[in-house]
């Protein structure tokens, strides 16, 4: 016994020895395989961007070059330092390719002045620039100056450089073939910082992170992100009040870092570009990328990634997916969808987890070795005939917990299903007349968005969260299905046709699409809350706010009249979803979500960014029984 107690301790002991070798040598892999040059590209416009670029070592033969253009930073700076991971995976880093980092313009060591979502100019005269021709220049140069490159570029990013991936595909140079945009950022009114016209209050901190002025390369932060002194945000927004009391964190004293601005003005031109423009006009039109898909040439394969829980960018991916789709008959276009929250599929952890929501194991690691990385292999360094094996639309179901493959997103099998919102907290398929449901929206009480008691810089884990603490509220209204007898699935977007009126003349309008497990569902996931149990969980699958005074047009806002009965759409972003039989289907609506957006003051003003104190007014709000939830139903 004692023994075989020994061996097995010597057996763990050498495999933790063995894998902290193996770590140690991946660490070194790309020291030990590639070199690194940072150079500065000059553009037609004579903007100097700086750029690393990791090549082989060895050069007995060519290689393709994939390509990151990021406003996040290309370093480490200086020789002899480098990154230990390069490329979008461990398995495209060792199958060597030449792997390029750009700082774009006007960040870190790159010449020239940010500006946040620069729009694209598609009639340049010769000297004219913009992300396009950055992108542009740059390849020019990388296929004609560094050496051992097979003349075939790819691009990729997360997020930000996400967007620059897309951009890379519009009127894109001959070299380009294939470019993966994930989780890529498409229109700001509509992303990150605004949905559909409510600013997402949650990313106040990394308003400094975009806005802050630079003119001179620099490989130093020279931003600062404001320090809100506690741990609950909920109640620092509270207190603060309305959205102007918090111009004073990006005042010219507050700021100090190279500013032109005098005391007291706004010195963060983010911050300025989202305060002074409500509303969807030529300014935020002119940052939309989507609008110009059809510039993509079919001579780049595109790959579009994407987590149905990314709390940042959902609504990016999807319609640049589409937008490609609907214009380039001839494109390679393919999506990859997973249960992941943002850049999920880029980790190396075996185990994927959303917040509480644990979803299975190595379902990242199966995306890179076998999607990934057979993607970009086969445009850049295989045939580039099209033929990669790989589904128009690999899709995870979120609910069942397995992947699917479809030749078209949404899939043909789908049918469009409306339930209706009926009084006694029934969803049901038939209209029961046109009662009225009325709550409270008290703008001193707001619906949170989470139960966490902590401040975040941007959200992420309430995709996934328990919705018991909201449905418990009387100022949230619950509808539900009796207990589902069969699987319901769920294939695409979600429109919610709301009836409502309410006493004042402003509102917001929360819909959310919530998978009530059994009473006997078991824990799956060691690491949930320990407040939570899987029994009875509310898994949120999918939510959405429209600010109401756009229900009829983002450039043209409009007041409720009071009391009147009032028709509001909400678009819901797809989903990929089972309700398991046993399951029920539950839709929560409300006025507030704090402070995941920010308070409506429910009173109409021309701009809620000037609002007053008080402008601020509790009002009673109404939903009737004849508002509807159109689904896309797999049949």
């Amino acid at each position: 016994m004692k023994i075989t107690i020994k061996l097995l301790l010597f057996s763990m002991l050498l495999l933790a020895c063995t894998s902290e070798k193996e770590e140690k040598k991946q660490d070194t892999f790309v020291q030990d395989n590639y070199t690194k040059t940072e150079v500065d590209i000059t553009m037609r416009d004579g903007v100097k961007l700086h750029t690393t670029i990791y090549s082989p070592k060895d050069k007995s033969q060519t290689y393709p070059i994939l390509m990151q253009r990021t406003p996040y930073s290309s370093r480490p700076y200086g020789e002899g330092k480098m990154r230990t991971r390069i490329g979008p995976n461990i398995h495209l880093m060792k199958d060597k390719y030449i792997i390029v980092y750009q700082d774009v313009r006007g960040r870190w060591m790159s010449e020239g002045v940010y500006d946040n979502m620069r729009a694209y100019r598609p009639n340049k005269k010769e000297n004219e620039s913009d992300e396009v021709s950055d992108t542009y220049d740059t390849i020019d140069w990388l296929v004609n100056n560094v050496e051992n490159n097979n003349g075939k570029v790819g691009t990729w990013g997360i997020s930000y450089p996400g967007h620059y991936a897309t951009v890379s595909t519009i009127d894109a140079h001959p070299a380009l073939k294939a470019a993966s945009p994930q989780a890529c950022i498409a229109d700001f009114f509509f992303d990150d910082f605004r949905h559909n016209g409510a600013f997402l209050l949650s990313y106040f901190r990394a308003i400094a992170l975009f806005g802050t002025y630079k003119d001179t390369p620099t490989d130093t932060a020279w931003y600062s992100l404001p320090n809100m002194k506690t741990q609950d945000q909920y109640q620092f927004f509270l207190d603060k009040g309305p959205l102007k009391n918090l111009n004073e964190y990006f005042q010219y004293d507050k700021l100090d870092v190279g500013s032109t601005a005098k005391k007291d003005e706004i010195d963060d031109f983010f911050w300025k570009e989202i305060s002074e423009h409500p509303n969807y006009d030529s300014v935020w039109q002119s940052k939309g990328i989507i609008q110009h898909m059809d510039k993509v040439p079919s001579s780049v394969a595109t790959m579009i990634v994407g987590g149905w829980f990314d709390a940042e960018d959902l609504y990016g991916p999807l319609e640049t997916y589409k937008g490609i789709e609907k214009h380039g008959e001839g494109n390679y276009n393919t999506m990859v969808f997973g249960p992941w929250d943002h850049g999920g599929w880029a980790r190396r952890s075996a185990r994927n987890a959303v917040g509480n929501y644990y979803f299975g194991d190595s379902i990242s690691l199966k995306y890179q070795t076998e999607i990934e990385t057979k993607f970009f292999h086969h445009f850049l360094k295989g045939e580039g005939d099209g033929k990669t094996g790989l589904p128009e639309a690999y899709v995870y179901d979120s609910g069942k917990k397995e992947w699917q493959s479809y030749d078209s997103w949404p899939p043909k099998q789908t049918v469009k299903e409306s339930w209706y919102l009926s009084d006694n907290q029934e969803l049901t398929k038939s209209k029961k007349g046109t009662k009225a449901i009325k709550f409270v929206s008290d703008v001193k009480r707001p619906v949170p968005y989470s139960e966490d008691i902590k401040t975040v810089f941007t959200p992420r884990k309430y995709m996934t969260d328990d919705q018991r603490f909201a449905a418990r509220r009387p100022d949230v209204l619950v509808f539900e299905t009796d207990v589902l007898t069969e699987d319901y699935t769920l294939a695409g977007d979600i429109l919610a046709k709301l009836k409502v009126a309410t006493t004042g003349t402003a509102a917001d309008w929360i819909v959310k699409v919530i998978d009530v497990h059994p009473a006997d569902a078991k824990e799956n996931n060691k690491r949930m809350q320990n407040h939570l149990k899987m029994s009875n969980y509310h898994l949120m699958v999918r939510s959405e706010v429209l600010r109401g005074r756009f229900r009829n047009s983002f450039e043209n806002p409009e007041p409720f009249r009071p009391n009147r009965k009032t028709d509001v759409n909400i678009k819901l972003q797809d989903v990929f979803h089972t309700f398991k039989k046993g399951h029920k289907l539950q839709i929560q609506v409300q006025s507030t979500w704090f402070p995941l957006i920010d308070l409506n003051p429910q009173t109409y003003v021309d701009n809620i960014f000037n609002a007053d104190e008080d402008d601020f007014k509790t009002q009673t709000h109404t939903v009737f029984t004849d508002s509807s939830i159109e689904f896309s139903v797999l049949k």
